[in-house]
Protein backbone atom coordinates (compact mmCIF):
# COMPACT_ATOMS: atom_id res chain seq x y z
CA UNK A 1 0.00 0.00 0.00
CA UNK A 2 1.37 3.43 -0.92
CA UNK A 3 2.54 5.49 2.09
CA UNK A 4 1.31 9.05 2.53
CA UNK A 5 4.22 11.35 3.51
CA UNK A 6 3.22 14.40 5.58
CA UNK A 7 5.71 17.25 6.14
CA UNK A 8 6.55 17.75 9.82
CA UNK A 9 5.80 21.48 9.55
CA UNK A 10 2.06 20.86 9.06
CA UNK A 11 -0.19 21.22 12.05
CA UNK A 12 -2.08 18.26 13.48
CA UNK A 13 -5.39 19.71 12.26
CA UNK A 14 -4.07 20.10 8.72
CA UNK A 15 -2.60 16.59 8.89
CA UNK A 16 -5.97 15.12 9.89
CA UNK A 17 -7.70 17.08 7.15
CA UNK A 18 -5.33 15.66 4.52
CA UNK A 19 -5.86 12.14 5.80
CA UNK A 20 -9.62 12.58 5.72
CA UNK A 21 -9.54 14.09 2.27
CA UNK A 22 -7.32 11.28 0.98
CA UNK A 23 -9.67 8.68 2.42
CA UNK A 24 -12.69 10.41 0.95
CA UNK A 25 -10.96 10.56 -2.42
CA UNK A 26 -10.37 6.81 -2.33
CA UNK A 27 -14.02 6.25 -1.38
CA UNK A 28 -15.21 8.62 -4.11
CA UNK A 29 -13.04 6.84 -6.68
CA UNK A 30 -14.43 3.44 -5.65
CA UNK A 31 -17.98 4.77 -5.76
CA UNK A 32 -17.39 6.36 -9.14
CA UNK A 33 -15.98 3.11 -10.51
CA UNK A 34 -19.02 1.20 -9.22
CA UNK A 35 -21.40 3.80 -10.68
CA UNK A 36 -19.59 3.55 -14.00
CA UNK A 37 -20.05 -0.23 -14.05
CA UNK A 38 -23.75 0.02 -13.16
CA UNK A 39 -24.31 2.40 -16.07
CA UNK A 40 -22.72 0.04 -18.58
CA UNK A 41 -24.29 -2.96 -20.28
CA UNK A 42 -23.42 -6.59 -19.71
CA UNK A 43 -21.71 -8.29 -22.60
CA UNK A 44 -24.14 -10.02 -24.99
CA UNK A 45 -24.66 -13.71 -24.32
CA UNK A 46 -25.69 -16.53 -26.70
CA UNK A 47 -29.38 -17.34 -26.94
CA UNK A 48 -28.67 -20.93 -25.97
CA UNK A 49 -27.80 -19.56 -22.53
CA UNK A 50 -30.33 -16.76 -22.10
CA UNK A 51 -33.16 -19.01 -23.27
CA UNK A 52 -31.73 -22.13 -21.65
CA UNK A 53 -32.24 -24.27 -18.55
CA UNK A 54 -29.16 -25.57 -16.74
CA UNK A 55 -29.06 -29.08 -15.26
CA UNK A 56 -26.18 -29.96 -12.94
CA UNK A 57 -24.96 -33.55 -12.94
CA UNK A 58 -23.01 -34.78 -9.93
CA UNK A 59 -21.39 -37.92 -11.31
CA UNK A 60 -21.06 -39.69 -7.96
CA UNK A 61 -24.81 -39.40 -7.45
CA UNK A 62 -26.36 -39.24 -10.91
CA UNK A 63 -25.96 -42.99 -11.53
CA UNK A 64 -25.13 -46.04 -9.44
CA UNK A 65 -21.91 -46.48 -11.44
CA UNK A 66 -20.81 -42.87 -11.01
CA UNK A 67 -19.16 -42.75 -14.44
CA UNK A 68 -19.31 -40.65 -17.58
CA UNK A 69 -20.37 -43.71 -19.56
CA UNK A 70 -23.35 -44.36 -17.29
CA UNK A 71 -24.26 -40.66 -17.30
CA UNK A 72 -24.20 -40.67 -21.11
CA UNK A 73 -26.93 -43.30 -21.09
CA UNK A 74 -29.16 -41.00 -18.98
CA UNK A 75 -28.74 -37.86 -21.08
CA UNK A 76 -32.06 -38.48 -22.82
CA UNK A 77 -33.73 -38.15 -19.39
CA UNK A 78 -32.38 -34.61 -19.12
CA UNK A 79 -33.51 -33.82 -22.66
CA UNK A 80 -36.98 -35.20 -21.98
CA UNK A 81 -37.40 -33.08 -18.84
CA UNK A 82 -36.80 -30.01 -20.98
CA UNK A 83 -33.39 -28.85 -19.73
CA UNK A 84 -31.03 -27.63 -22.44
CA UNK A 85 -27.60 -27.25 -20.78
CA UNK A 86 -25.68 -29.92 -18.86
CA UNK A 87 -23.12 -28.82 -16.30
CA UNK A 88 -20.52 -31.43 -15.33
CA UNK A 89 -18.53 -31.42 -12.08
CA UNK A 90 -14.72 -31.48 -12.31
CA UNK A 91 -13.66 -34.64 -14.09
CA UNK A 92 -9.94 -33.92 -14.03
CA UNK A 93 -7.68 -36.18 -11.95
CA UNK A 94 -8.25 -35.51 -8.24
CA UNK A 95 -5.40 -35.49 -5.74
CA UNK A 96 -5.20 -38.64 -3.61
CA UNK A 97 -2.90 -37.19 -0.92
CA UNK A 98 -3.78 -38.76 2.45
CA UNK A 99 -2.39 -35.99 4.66
CA UNK A 100 -5.46 -34.51 6.33
CA UNK A 101 -3.81 -31.12 6.88
CA UNK A 102 -4.39 -30.67 3.13
CA UNK A 103 -8.08 -31.62 3.40
CA UNK A 104 -10.87 -29.10 3.71
CA UNK A 105 -12.80 -29.00 7.02
CA UNK A 106 -15.84 -30.36 5.21
CA UNK A 107 -13.79 -33.16 3.70
CA UNK A 108 -12.52 -34.21 7.15
CA UNK A 109 -15.96 -33.75 8.67
CA UNK A 110 -17.62 -36.08 6.14
CA UNK A 111 -16.13 -39.09 7.92
CA UNK A 112 -15.71 -40.90 4.60
CA UNK A 113 -11.88 -40.67 4.64
CA UNK A 114 -11.78 -40.17 0.90
CA UNK A 115 -8.85 -37.98 -0.19
CA UNK A 116 -10.23 -37.59 -3.72
CA UNK A 117 -12.00 -34.25 -3.54
CA UNK A 118 -13.07 -33.28 -7.09
CA UNK A 119 -12.16 -29.66 -6.29
CA UNK A 120 -8.56 -30.57 -5.37
CA UNK A 121 -6.94 -31.19 -8.74
CA UNK A 122 -3.79 -33.24 -9.26
CA UNK A 123 -3.51 -33.06 -13.06
CA UNK A 124 -5.53 -30.62 -15.18
CA UNK A 125 -4.97 -32.63 -18.37
CA UNK A 126 -5.98 -36.09 -17.15
CA UNK A 127 -9.49 -37.48 -16.79
CA UNK A 128 -9.93 -39.16 -13.43
CA UNK A 129 -10.26 -42.93 -14.00
CA UNK A 130 -13.03 -42.95 -11.37
CA UNK A 131 -15.20 -41.31 -14.03
CA UNK A 132 -13.76 -42.93 -17.14
CA UNK A 133 -11.47 -42.07 -20.00
CA UNK A 134 -10.89 -39.26 -22.45
CA UNK A 135 -12.97 -41.18 -24.95
CA UNK A 136 -15.80 -41.42 -22.41
CA UNK A 137 -15.81 -37.63 -22.03
CA UNK A 138 -15.72 -37.16 -25.79
CA UNK A 139 -18.63 -39.59 -26.19
CA UNK A 140 -20.59 -37.81 -23.46
CA UNK A 141 -20.27 -34.46 -25.22
CA UNK A 142 -21.09 -35.92 -28.63
CA UNK A 143 -24.25 -37.61 -27.33
CA UNK A 144 -25.31 -34.44 -25.54
CA UNK A 145 -24.92 -32.50 -28.77
CA UNK A 146 -26.86 -35.15 -30.69
CA UNK A 147 -29.72 -34.66 -28.23
CA UNK A 148 -29.60 -30.88 -28.58
CA UNK A 149 -27.90 -30.28 -25.22
CA UNK A 150 -24.93 -28.00 -24.54
CA UNK A 151 -22.18 -28.96 -22.07
CA UNK A 152 -20.45 -26.80 -19.46
CA UNK A 153 -17.32 -28.17 -17.81
CA UNK A 154 -16.13 -27.24 -14.32
CA UNK A 155 -12.64 -25.71 -14.01
CA UNK A 156 -10.87 -25.21 -10.67
CA UNK A 157 -8.11 -22.62 -10.97
CA UNK A 158 -8.05 -20.93 -7.57
CA UNK A 159 -6.20 -23.77 -5.85
CA UNK A 160 -4.90 -27.30 -6.47
CA UNK A 161 -3.88 -30.46 -4.63
CA UNK A 162 -0.60 -30.79 -2.70
CA UNK A 163 0.67 -33.35 -5.23
CA UNK A 164 -0.50 -31.41 -8.28
CA UNK A 165 1.80 -31.40 -11.29
CA UNK A 166 1.88 -27.60 -10.99
CA UNK A 167 3.88 -27.93 -7.75
CA UNK A 168 6.92 -28.80 -9.89
CA UNK A 169 7.00 -25.22 -11.19
CA UNK A 170 8.15 -22.99 -8.35
CA UNK A 171 6.47 -19.84 -9.68
CA UNK A 172 3.08 -21.52 -10.29
CA UNK A 173 2.23 -21.70 -6.57
CA UNK A 174 1.98 -18.92 -3.99
CA UNK A 175 4.74 -19.48 -1.42
CA UNK A 176 5.76 -18.00 1.92
CA UNK A 177 9.26 -16.72 2.68
CA UNK A 178 10.49 -20.22 3.46
CA UNK A 179 9.23 -21.50 0.11
CA UNK A 180 6.30 -23.50 1.48
CA UNK A 181 2.99 -23.36 -0.41
CA UNK A 182 0.46 -20.84 0.88
CA UNK A 183 -2.79 -22.62 1.70
CA UNK A 184 -6.21 -21.13 1.01
CA UNK A 185 -9.37 -21.27 3.13
CA UNK A 186 -9.92 -24.95 2.25
CA UNK A 187 -6.29 -25.93 3.03
CA UNK A 188 -5.35 -26.33 -0.63
CA UNK A 189 -2.24 -24.70 -2.20
CA UNK A 190 -3.09 -21.43 -3.94
CA UNK A 191 -2.11 -20.80 -7.55
CA UNK A 192 0.06 -17.77 -8.28
CA UNK A 193 -1.59 -15.51 -10.83
CA UNK A 194 1.38 -13.15 -10.71
CA UNK A 195 3.02 -15.72 -12.98
CA UNK A 196 2.35 -15.11 -16.66
CA UNK A 197 3.60 -18.61 -17.34
CA UNK A 198 0.89 -20.05 -15.09
CA UNK A 199 -1.75 -17.97 -16.83
CA UNK A 200 -0.65 -19.27 -20.22
CA UNK A 201 -0.77 -22.83 -18.86
CA UNK A 202 -4.35 -22.47 -17.61
CA UNK A 203 -5.54 -20.65 -20.76
CA UNK A 204 -4.09 -23.51 -22.80
CA UNK A 205 -5.93 -25.97 -20.56
CA UNK A 206 -9.29 -24.36 -21.34
CA UNK A 207 -8.35 -24.28 -25.02
CA UNK A 208 -7.57 -28.00 -24.81
CA UNK A 209 -11.04 -28.97 -23.58
CA UNK A 210 -12.79 -26.82 -26.16
CA UNK A 211 -10.74 -28.11 -29.09
CA UNK A 212 -10.34 -31.76 -28.11
CA UNK A 213 -13.69 -32.45 -26.44
CA UNK A 214 -15.86 -29.70 -27.97
CA UNK A 215 -17.30 -28.53 -24.65
CA UNK A 216 -19.50 -25.46 -25.00
CA UNK A 217 -18.23 -23.51 -22.03
CA UNK A 218 -17.03 -23.52 -18.46
CA UNK A 219 -18.31 -23.11 -14.93
CA UNK A 220 -15.46 -21.40 -13.08
CA UNK A 221 -15.03 -22.44 -9.46
CA UNK A 222 -14.38 -19.69 -6.87
CA UNK A 223 -14.17 -17.28 -9.78
CA UNK A 224 -14.07 -14.03 -7.85
CA UNK A 225 -11.01 -15.21 -5.90
CA UNK A 226 -9.12 -15.26 -9.20
CA UNK A 227 -8.06 -11.94 -10.80
CA UNK A 228 -10.61 -10.64 -13.26
CA UNK A 229 -7.99 -9.87 -15.90
CA UNK A 230 -7.12 -13.58 -16.01
CA UNK A 231 -10.70 -14.42 -16.97
CA UNK A 232 -10.77 -11.56 -19.47
CA UNK A 233 -7.66 -13.01 -21.09
CA UNK A 234 -9.31 -16.42 -21.21
CA UNK A 235 -12.39 -14.93 -22.90
CA UNK A 236 -10.27 -13.23 -25.57
CA UNK A 237 -8.49 -16.46 -26.45
CA UNK A 238 -11.54 -18.71 -26.33
CA UNK A 239 -13.61 -16.37 -28.50
CA UNK A 240 -11.26 -17.13 -31.37
CA UNK A 241 -12.05 -20.85 -31.07
CA UNK A 242 -15.77 -20.86 -30.26
CA UNK A 243 -17.46 -17.43 -30.46
CA UNK A 244 -20.69 -18.59 -28.76
CA UNK A 245 -18.91 -20.21 -25.83
CA UNK A 246 -20.41 -19.50 -22.37
CA UNK A 247 -18.51 -18.82 -19.15
CA UNK A 248 -20.36 -19.09 -15.81
CA UNK A 249 -18.81 -17.41 -12.74
CA UNK A 250 -19.21 -19.03 -9.34
CA UNK A 251 -19.22 -15.63 -7.69
CA UNK A 252 -21.55 -12.70 -7.03
CA UNK A 253 -19.29 -10.02 -5.57
CA UNK A 254 -17.70 -8.49 -8.67
CA UNK A 255 -20.16 -6.56 -10.89
CA UNK A 256 -17.44 -5.96 -13.49
CA UNK A 257 -17.48 -9.72 -14.26
CA UNK A 258 -20.03 -9.38 -17.05
CA UNK A 259 -18.46 -6.42 -18.83
CA UNK A 260 -15.93 -8.58 -20.72
CA UNK A 261 -15.25 -11.93 -19.06
CA UNK A 262 -18.39 -13.76 -17.96
CA UNK A 263 -21.83 -14.37 -19.45
CA UNK A 264 -23.60 -15.15 -16.19
CA UNK A 265 -22.96 -15.35 -12.43
CA UNK A 266 -24.14 -17.31 -9.44
CA UNK A 267 -26.58 -15.61 -7.05
CA UNK A 268 -25.90 -17.22 -3.68
CA UNK A 269 -27.68 -14.44 -1.78
CA UNK A 270 -30.84 -14.97 -3.83
CA UNK A 271 -30.73 -18.71 -3.12
CA UNK A 272 -30.20 -18.26 0.61
CA UNK A 273 -32.88 -15.58 0.81
CA UNK A 274 -35.69 -17.40 -0.99
CA UNK A 275 -34.99 -20.53 1.07
CA UNK A 276 -35.11 -18.45 4.27
CA UNK A 277 -38.47 -16.99 3.23
CA UNK A 278 -40.02 -20.36 2.39
CA UNK A 279 -38.29 -22.32 5.16
CA UNK A 280 -37.93 -19.94 8.09
CA UNK A 281 -40.66 -17.36 7.61
CA UNK A 282 -38.51 -14.39 6.63
CA UNK A 283 -40.54 -11.64 4.96
CA UNK A 284 -41.06 -12.16 1.25
CA UNK A 285 -40.64 -8.41 0.74
CA UNK A 286 -36.89 -8.90 1.24
CA UNK A 287 -36.70 -10.72 -2.10
CA UNK A 288 -37.75 -7.66 -4.07
CA UNK A 289 -35.41 -5.42 -2.04
CA UNK A 290 -32.49 -7.69 -2.80
CA UNK A 291 -33.36 -7.86 -6.50
CA UNK A 292 -33.48 -4.06 -6.72
CA UNK A 293 -30.12 -3.75 -4.93
CA UNK A 294 -28.47 -6.12 -7.40
CA UNK A 295 -29.97 -4.34 -10.41
CA UNK A 296 -28.61 -1.02 -9.10
CA UNK A 297 -25.06 -2.42 -8.70
CA UNK A 298 -24.61 -4.58 -11.78
CA UNK A 299 -24.40 -3.67 -15.49
CA UNK A 300 -27.70 -3.40 -17.34
CA UNK A 301 -28.84 -6.82 -18.51
CA UNK A 302 -26.61 -8.75 -16.11
CA UNK A 303 -27.63 -12.41 -15.84
CA UNK A 304 -27.75 -14.79 -12.87
CA UNK A 305 -28.59 -18.43 -12.36
CA UNK A 306 -31.65 -19.02 -10.16
CA UNK A 307 -31.28 -22.09 -7.95
CA UNK A 308 -32.50 -23.61 -4.72
CA UNK A 309 -30.22 -26.67 -4.84
CA UNK A 310 -26.68 -27.48 -5.95
CA UNK A 311 -23.92 -29.89 -4.94
CA UNK A 312 -22.76 -27.76 -1.98
CA UNK A 313 -26.23 -27.40 -0.48
CA UNK A 314 -27.11 -31.05 -0.98
CA UNK A 315 -23.72 -32.18 0.37
CA UNK A 316 -24.53 -30.26 3.55
CA UNK A 317 -27.93 -32.01 3.71
CA UNK A 318 -29.71 -28.73 3.00
CA UNK A 319 -32.18 -30.02 0.44
CA UNK A 320 -34.85 -27.41 -0.22
CA UNK A 321 -37.39 -30.19 0.32
CA UNK A 322 -36.10 -30.71 3.87
CA UNK A 323 -35.84 -27.02 4.74
CA UNK A 324 -39.06 -25.87 3.08
CA UNK A 325 -41.06 -29.07 2.61
CA UNK A 326 -41.99 -30.53 -0.77
CA UNK A 327 -44.62 -27.83 -1.40
CA UNK A 328 -42.25 -25.02 -0.44
CA UNK A 329 -39.52 -26.41 -2.69
CA UNK A 330 -42.01 -26.57 -5.57
CA UNK A 331 -42.97 -22.92 -4.99
CA UNK A 332 -39.28 -21.97 -5.21
CA UNK A 333 -39.03 -23.76 -8.54
CA UNK A 334 -41.96 -21.73 -9.87
CA UNK A 335 -40.28 -18.54 -8.69
CA UNK A 336 -36.88 -19.43 -10.18
CA UNK A 337 -38.38 -20.39 -13.52
CA UNK A 338 -40.47 -17.23 -13.90
CA UNK A 339 -38.17 -14.49 -12.56
CA UNK A 340 -35.46 -13.07 -14.83
CA UNK A 341 -32.27 -15.13 -15.05
CA UNK A 342 -31.53 -18.71 -16.05
CA UNK A 343 -33.17 -21.52 -14.02
CA UNK A 344 -30.85 -24.15 -12.62
CA UNK A 345 -31.76 -27.72 -11.64
CA UNK A 346 -29.64 -30.07 -9.55
CA UNK A 347 -29.87 -33.76 -10.44
CA UNK A 348 -32.69 -35.42 -8.53
CA UNK A 349 -34.43 -32.14 -7.80
CA UNK A 350 -36.90 -32.90 -10.57
CA UNK A 351 -38.32 -35.78 -8.52
CA UNK A 352 -37.93 -34.13 -5.10
CA UNK A 353 -35.13 -36.53 -4.15
CA UNK A 354 -33.82 -36.14 -0.59
CA UNK A 355 -31.25 -38.93 -0.66
CA UNK A 356 -28.25 -38.02 1.52
CA UNK A 357 -25.39 -37.07 -0.78
CA UNK A 358 -21.73 -36.25 -0.30
CA UNK A 359 -19.10 -34.70 -2.52
CA UNK A 360 -16.75 -37.36 -1.13
CA UNK A 361 -18.81 -40.52 -1.59
CA UNK A 362 -20.97 -42.34 -4.09
CA UNK A 363 -24.53 -42.19 -2.77
CA UNK A 364 -26.81 -42.57 -5.81
CA UNK A 365 -30.13 -40.80 -6.31
CA UNK A 366 -33.12 -43.09 -5.88
CA UNK A 367 -34.43 -42.80 -9.43
CA UNK A 368 -36.74 -45.76 -8.83
CA UNK A 369 -38.88 -43.41 -6.71
CA UNK A 370 -39.77 -41.31 -9.75
CA UNK A 371 -43.04 -43.17 -10.20
CA UNK A 372 -44.29 -42.56 -6.65
CA UNK A 373 -47.09 -39.97 -6.36
CA UNK A 374 -45.11 -37.09 -4.82
CA UNK A 375 -42.13 -37.62 -7.10
CA UNK A 376 -44.34 -37.95 -10.16
CA UNK A 377 -46.14 -34.72 -9.23
CA UNK A 378 -42.83 -32.87 -8.92
CA UNK A 379 -41.61 -34.26 -12.23
CA UNK A 380 -44.80 -33.10 -13.94
CA UNK A 381 -44.33 -29.60 -12.53
CA UNK A 382 -40.69 -29.39 -13.64
CA UNK A 383 -41.60 -30.51 -17.15
CA UNK A 384 -44.38 -27.91 -17.30
CA UNK A 385 -42.01 -25.18 -16.15
CA UNK A 386 -39.40 -26.17 -18.74
CA UNK A 387 -42.00 -26.22 -21.49
CA UNK A 388 -43.40 -22.89 -20.33
CA UNK A 389 -40.01 -21.21 -20.39
CA UNK A 390 -39.28 -22.50 -23.86
CA UNK A 391 -42.75 -21.58 -25.15
CA UNK A 392 -43.17 -18.08 -23.68
CA UNK A 393 -40.55 -15.53 -24.82
CA UNK A 394 -41.63 -13.11 -22.08
CA UNK A 395 -39.99 -15.46 -19.55
CA UNK A 396 -36.59 -15.22 -21.25
CA UNK A 397 -36.61 -11.75 -22.79
CA UNK A 398 -39.35 -9.86 -20.97
CA UNK A 399 -38.85 -6.93 -18.62
CA UNK A 400 -39.44 -7.67 -14.92
CA UNK A 401 -41.99 -5.35 -13.28
CA UNK A 402 -42.76 -5.87 -9.60
CA UNK A 403 -46.40 -5.68 -8.55
CA UNK A 404 -47.66 -4.42 -5.22
CA UNK A 405 -49.83 -6.79 -3.19
CA UNK A 406 -51.54 -6.63 0.21
CA UNK A 407 -49.65 -9.65 1.61
CA UNK A 408 -46.02 -8.52 1.16
CA UNK A 409 -44.67 -10.67 3.99
CA UNK A 410 -45.93 -13.84 2.33
CA UNK A 411 -46.45 -13.25 -1.39
CA UNK A 412 -44.24 -11.96 -4.18
CA UNK A 413 -45.75 -10.80 -7.44
CA UNK A 414 -44.32 -9.55 -10.71
CA UNK A 415 -44.94 -9.38 -14.44
CA UNK A 416 -42.58 -10.45 -17.23
CA UNK A 417 -43.50 -8.15 -20.10
CA UNK A 418 -42.91 -7.92 -23.84
CA UNK A 419 -44.86 -5.57 -26.13
CA UNK A 420 -47.18 -8.37 -27.22
CA UNK A 421 -47.04 -10.71 -24.22
CA UNK A 422 -47.39 -10.51 -20.45
CA UNK A 423 -46.87 -13.28 -17.89
CA UNK A 424 -47.85 -12.56 -14.29
CA UNK A 425 -46.26 -14.65 -11.54
CA UNK A 426 -47.72 -14.67 -8.02
CA UNK A 427 -46.17 -17.03 -5.46
CA UNK A 428 -47.19 -17.63 -1.86
CA UNK A 429 -43.95 -18.44 -0.02
CA UNK A 430 -45.65 -19.09 3.31
CA UNK A 431 -46.95 -22.33 4.81
CA UNK A 432 -50.47 -20.96 5.27
CA UNK A 433 -53.27 -20.13 2.82
CA UNK A 434 -53.61 -16.47 1.91
CA UNK A 435 -56.16 -14.30 0.20
CA UNK A 436 -54.18 -11.77 -1.78
CA UNK A 437 -54.99 -8.74 -3.91
CA UNK A 438 -52.39 -7.85 -6.50
CA UNK A 439 -52.37 -4.45 -8.18
CA UNK A 440 -52.07 -4.63 -11.95
CA UNK A 441 -50.99 -2.05 -14.53
CA UNK A 442 -53.98 -3.03 -16.64
CA UNK A 443 -57.70 -2.42 -17.06
CA UNK A 444 -60.50 -4.04 -15.10
CA UNK A 445 -61.97 -7.04 -16.84
CA UNK A 446 -58.70 -8.29 -18.31
CA UNK A 447 -58.30 -12.03 -18.08
CA UNK A 448 -55.27 -14.13 -17.27
CA UNK A 449 -55.07 -17.76 -18.32
CA UNK A 450 -53.51 -20.01 -15.67
CA UNK A 451 -50.56 -21.70 -17.36
CA UNK A 452 -49.79 -24.31 -14.71
CA UNK A 453 -53.07 -25.35 -13.10
CA UNK A 454 -55.91 -26.76 -15.16
CA UNK A 455 -56.15 -23.84 -17.59
CA UNK A 456 -58.44 -21.82 -15.31
CA UNK A 457 -58.91 -18.10 -16.00
CA UNK A 458 -58.53 -15.30 -13.47
CA UNK A 459 -60.21 -11.96 -14.16
CA UNK A 460 -58.88 -8.63 -12.96
CA UNK A 461 -61.20 -6.19 -11.20
CA UNK A 462 -60.84 -2.45 -10.76
CA UNK A 463 -58.75 -3.17 -7.66
CA UNK A 464 -56.48 -5.72 -9.33
CA UNK A 465 -56.25 -9.47 -9.31
CA UNK A 466 -57.82 -11.26 -6.33
CA UNK A 467 -56.62 -14.77 -5.60
CA UNK A 468 -56.96 -17.40 -2.91
CA UNK A 469 -53.65 -19.23 -2.73
CA UNK A 470 -53.12 -22.37 -0.70
CA UNK A 471 -49.98 -22.78 1.40
CA UNK A 472 -47.05 -22.40 -1.02
CA UNK A 473 -49.57 -21.97 -3.81
CA UNK A 474 -48.85 -20.04 -6.99
CA UNK A 475 -50.50 -18.52 -10.02
CA UNK A 476 -48.66 -18.07 -13.31
CA UNK A 477 -51.00 -16.45 -15.79
CA UNK A 478 -50.80 -15.06 -19.29
CA UNK A 479 -52.77 -11.93 -20.07
CA UNK A 480 -55.15 -12.61 -22.91
CA UNK A 481 -54.52 -10.03 -25.60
Amino acid sequence: MRRLLIPKTLSFVVWVAIILETGLTVAWEAEREQTSIAHRSARPAPLWLTEGIIYQIWLRSFTAEGTLKAATERLSWIRDIGATIVYLPPVQLADDDLRTEFWSPRQRGSGLNNPRNPYRIKDYYQIDPEYGTEEDLRTFVREAHRLGLRVLMDVVFYHCGPNCVLMDELEFIQRDRSGRPVLGPWNFPLLNFQSQKLREYLWANMDYYVRKFEVDGFRCDASDRVPLDFWEGARTRLANIKPDLVVLAEGENRPADQIHAFDINYEFTWSRLVRAVAGRGQSASEIRKHWETVVARWPAGARFIRFSANHDLVNDQEHAEVLCGQAGAAALLVLNFTIDGVPFLYNGQEIGDTTPQSIYGRWPIRWEAAGLPKSASRLTLVKKLCQLRRREPALTRGQTLWLENDQPDHVISFIRRLPNSEIVSIVNLSNRPVEVQVKLPSQAGEQFEDLLNSRRVAQATRDGLNLNLEAFGYFVGKRQM
